[in-house]
């Protein structure tokens, strides 16, 4: 075994050649610092052992649940007033924290704005929301039972409900999504009641049958514990920019049980719902703050810390926790700065708290000369789920058009945690086990994986800035976007775990400089042994076309992910004939990519990205696709209805327009597409590509023919 795999790497070494046990060392190295955690090494990956130390025991979950606890207690919807308190206490906090620069900005929205790819959405504020059941002694109605109180409970007033006030009889309509569902009904001034989500029956319910205004029991995202408590509240929406005007309770499925079960029966069931609430010209309200870099050469250039702040009262995981865990982040490495415990890092460290998504857009685009300095990101999202909510905690990386070694620096920082609070969960003893006094002392256990969307960083990652982020998060969480999701759920120790993570991988790629290049390498080098393994498995079985289509873009990835060290730290001559060795050798252990076939016809096309608008297609609230190619056009794109072996729709439009990039044919595009998420059809990529042609997000720049 050792002489044959040396004999392949070394024949074929060309200009690269080692010697047979010079290859052998360096690929048992690689291997050996692979499959052993990085932190069952002699010290911890990357930062030095006092800093280390250092930020493990300045780092509190205590604190960070404190933080908690207090953001919980808004109803914090974008450019709400509750939501513009929640920014002015983070600002407060990070002022007492040390951190400079604390302030909220502000930028415009009402509707009308657009930040590159999102529409503005306007501020949306509730005064008083109830829904009353009555009852009558033949004579009058009279409120028997309160059914949902916004002041008790705001999650029970669906989002973007507008004014209204009735009372009306209760018809139940199920889904209420098709014309079936409204057969022999007759809804015109009363409630309806529904399974569906309410902005999914509007057009159907409101607009054409004159329904007044809706009860809705939608579920929670479809998990193991899916429909497991009937008590639990679901956040409700209605669309923002939908021409109907209505509004919607959401009671839980207990409740929703016990009414349907009299209407069933033929008894009348009277509701009076009192509402007022509307939208207004407003602002989203960001906050951030900063420690800036120390040195006059590098401070320009900035690692953000982000999550997002707003969320409806309680939204405790969701995401106070991530919110929370940056704060006590930036107070950690503010402290331990300030009291000359570590050195101050050459980069300028930034902390932003928006609104999900939309801010986040809306900031890229609107502050464009702070957007050019960010060389890297560590988003956090839901980081504090305890045992109860049956979370899973992931530090994932970027997606596979934008490889970057900064993703390798979060798991080397996550394989250390989970080491760590594995040894000290099985032995109740180990030299950084990271645990709360008031939290838990179960292993972390967290998941190194690949890209997955739904937050904040896919922004940043996205083809218009193509910044790298590390994603800290938890999935699933049996309490997300219901009542259930408190403080109570959120785990102290969990959070210290969190912070930690982020403040050790955001602290070093501020602080990092030629010095850390070989140890950076190695850690690369391990995660691209687990990555040449999983493309062996992934292509075991399949068409050789497609298996060699995966291996040519791994190598490729490879390469380019060695090669993104030089946007932070230029390697020397000697480091980059390194890599490439290395990059040899697996490609000879898991066999050569194949060259595609040549592009023909519209295959051979090249596009480009436009200027404007900046963002990704979809954003929260609107959705840039829809809103300018038309909906039901967008809808049925054969690219967003596809399913692949690894990915659907949205991921792949996802990846397809992050592709785009001015040198890649449609068809270079679709095999990268194929390569990431399963082989799909060039029709299929070439009809997106149109479609975002036609809305002016990309045009045509060439072609090889």
């Amino acid at each position: 075994m050792r002489r044959a795999i040396c004999g392949r790497m070394c024949r074929s070494a060309g200009p690269f050649r080692l010697d047979a046990d010079t290859m052998l060392r360096r690929l048992t190295t690689a291997l050996s610092f692979a499959l052993v955690p990085a932190a069952s090494a002699q010290r911890p990956p990357l930062l030095p052992e006092p800093v280390i130390a250092a930020m493990a025991a300045e780092v509190s979950g205590e604190r960070a649940h404190q933080t908690v606890e207090a953001i919980s207690l808004y109803h914090r919807t974008r450019g709400s007033r509750p939501l513009r308190a929640a920014a002015d206490m983070i600002v407060a906090r990070a002022r007492a924290a040390g951190l400079e620069d604390a302030r909220v900005n502000e930028f415009p929205a009402d509707g009308k704005i657009f930040y590159g790819t999102q529409r503005s959405r306007p501020a949306w504020n509730a005064e008083f929301a109830e829904l009353w059941e009555m009852r009558t002694d033949g004579n009058a109605w009279t409120p028997s039972l309160r059914l949902a109180s916004w002041d008790a409970q705001p999650l029970s007033l669906a989002q973007d409900s507008e004014s209204g006030e009735v009372t009306a009889e209760l018809v139940d309509i199920g889904a209420g999504t098709g014309e079936a569902d409204y057969f022999g009904k007759q809804l015109r001034g009363k409630l309806v009641l529904t399974s569906s989500q309410p902005g999914a029956i509007t057009a159907l319910a409101i607009a054409r049958h004159g329904a007044a205004g809706i009860v809705s029991y939608a579920q929670n995202q479809r998990t193991a514990w899916w429909g497991e408590d009937a008590n639990l509240i679901r956040w409700g929406h209605l669309e923002t920019f939908d021409s109907v005007r209505t509004f919607a309770f959401m009671v839980s499925p207990a409740v929703a049980r016990g009414l349907g079960d009299r209407l069933a029966r033929g008894s009348q069931v009277m509701l009076r719902a009192t509402v007022r609430a509307g939208k207004r010209n407003a602002n989203y309200d960001i906050a951030t703050a900063m420690i800036r870099g120390g040195d006059s050469r590098l401070s320009n250039e900035e690692i953000v810390f982000s999550c997002h702040l707003d969320h409806p009262r309680p939204g405790a995981n969701d995401n106070a926790s991530g919110c929370a865990a940056i704060l006590e982040t930036g107070r950690t490495l503010a402290k331990l700065i300030a009291e000359k415990r570590i050195p101050r890092p050459a980069r300028t460290i930034r902390f932003v708290w928006p609104p999900e998504i939309e801010g986040t857009i809306a900031i890229l685009n609107a502050r464009a000369d702070w957007a050019k300095r960010v060389r890297a990101v560590v988003h956090m999202d839901m980081v504090g789920g305890g045992p109860e909510t049956k979370a899973i905690f992931h530090v994932s990386r970027g997606p596979a058009s934008l490889p970057s070694f900064v993703y390798d620096v979060g798991e080397a920082f996550g394989a250390f945690v989970n080491d760590q609070s594995a040894q000290f969960a099985s032995s109740g003893s180990a030299p950084y086990p990271l645990v709360a006094a008031e939290g838990g002392r179960e292993p972390l256990l967290a998941a190194l994986d690949e890209f997955e969307m739904g937050s904040d960083h896919q922004v940043y990652t996205e083809g218009s800035w193509r910044i790298p982020a590390i994603y800290l998060h938890d999935w699933p969480d049996r309490y997300i976007h219901t009542t259930g999701d408190t403080p109570a759920m959120v785990d102290p120790t969990k959070l210290k775990r969190a912070a930690f993570i982020g403040a050790a991988s955001g602290y070093f790629l501020a602080a990092m400089g030629a010095r850390d290049v070989d140890e950076v390498q190695r850690v690369v080098e391990a995660g691209a042994l687990h990555r040449a393994a999983r493309t062996l498995e992934r292509t075991s079985g399949i068409q050789e076309a497609d298996a060699a289509n995966a291996r040519r873009f791994h190598h490729a990835y490879e390469r380019s992910l060695l090669t993104s060290i030089d946007a932070l730290a230029p390697r020397t001559q000697r480091q980059r004939l390194g890599s490439e060795r290395f990059l040899s050798a697996i490609e000879m252990l898991i066999g050569k990519g194949g060259d595609p076939a040549p592009a023909s016809g519209e295959g051979s096309i090249v596009f480009a990205r436009n200027a404007k608008p900046l963002g990704p297609m979809s954003g929260f609230g609107y959705d840039y696709l829809a809103g300018h190619l038309g909906s039901t056009r967008a809808s049925n794109l054969k690219l967003l209805r596809y399913t692949g072996l690894r990915g659907s729709g949205g991921e792949y439009a996802y990846e397809v327009l992050n592709l785009v990039d001015g040198r890649r044919t449609v068809a270079d595009i679709r095999n990268d597409a194929s390569a990431i998420y399963g082989p799909v059809p060039l029709d299929a990529v070439l009809e997106y590509l149109r479609a975002l042609e036609q809305i002016k997000v990309i045009r045509v720049s060439g072609s090889i023919r």
